[in-house]
């Protein structure tokens, strides 16, 4: 369990872990989580540099309020086992695991991690392959550990062969089938990134799709995005005053023996309660961080 009602996770900001310099940014910038990326962004004469500058940032545990994790390089490649150890020494939350295809995977992982004193870590799945889609139910339900799936989209569309549009048509089953997996065992699910840094405009319809679609959040590749994916994924007052309604509207009526309520002509039924509730829990949590307006006294329900 978190220590906090909430994790929000609307921006996963990707740093590679071997440039210090954006290492030292990071810990500055207003994302949700910190992946420090020792796979993809790391070239294979880097591997060693990754793990020593990545080693050393930790001296300073300060990454302010960002979830903290590491992507590491798959198990059965030369560094797979040795990221994995470094990982486990680490005041990390979390570790992503790149291409996760299978339950297996999984249950490999946490045998790997717990024999090297990472018991308490948790654990991500990066969904970016056909078999990923198709298997992320059984990989959602793989351990207790797992807490969110994150999309690795290009790849997917890649081995798809689609070619992506701003709409992402090709790829909306395969979003969906992730996120009903992730709900199904109550996990968080985010987004993969939208890799052009200067097409702001598809990039805020990207966060706003995604969001739509039911998603936690966006992965991030560039500061410069943080901004406006933050603000997509952040409930806006109207959405908080309507959930205090919804939630008030609704102990009204049961306290009448009912159990719906009208609000603005609109039925009112038990099950906006769990959606009511999240919207509060995203708003104080992302208040908490400081980045919203001071609610007020928001009671917990």
């Amino acid at each position: 369990m978190n220590a906090i009602p909430y994790r929000p996770r609307r921006t996963m900001l990707y740093v590679p872990a071997h440039v210090e310099r954006h290492i030292e940014k990071a810990r500055a910038l207003h994302c949700d989580s910190i992946i420090f990326d020792m796979q993809e962004s790391v070239p294979s004469s880097l591997k060693e540099r990754a793990r020593s500058t990545l080693k050393e940032a930790f001296n300073n545990k300060d990454f302010g309020r960002s979830e903290t994790v590491v992507r590491i390089n798959p198990l059965n490649s030369p560094w797979g086992h040795g990221d994995l150890e470094l990982a486990a020494s680490l005041p990390i939350n979390a570790i992503l695991l790149p291409r996760v295809e299978s339950k297996q995977q999984i249950i490999d992982t946490v045998k790997a991690l717990d024999e090297v004193g990472g018991e308490k870590i948790q654990l991500m799945a990066n969904i970016e392959s056909p078999f990923g889609v198709l298997r992320a139910e059984e990989i959602a339900g793989a351990s207790d550990r797992v807490c969110c799936l994150v999309m690795g989209t290009t790849d997917l569309a890649n081995e798809m062969k689609l070619s992506l549009t701003p709409e992402r048509t090709g790829l909306l089953t395969s979003l969906s089938l992730t996120i009903l997996a992730a709900r199904a065992h109550r996990k968080g699910v985010v987004d993969g990134p939208h890799f052009d840094l200067k097409d702001v405009k598809n990039c805020e319809f990207a966060c706003r799709q995604a969001r739509d679609l039911g998603f936690d959040g966006k992965a991030v590749i560039h500061p410069v995005q943080l901004a406006y994916t933050n603000d997509a994924f952040t409930p806006k007052r109207g959405d908080v005053d309507r959930a205090l309604r919804i939630i008030e509207a609704l102990k009204e009526a049961e306290s009448k023996g009912m159990s719906t309520a009208i609000i603005d002509d609109h039925l009112i039924e038990q099950a906006m309660i769990e959606w009511a509730r999240r919207v509060i829990a995203v708003y104080e949590a992302v208040n908490d961080l400081g980045q919203t307006e001071l609610l007020g006294q928001v009671k917990r329900r």
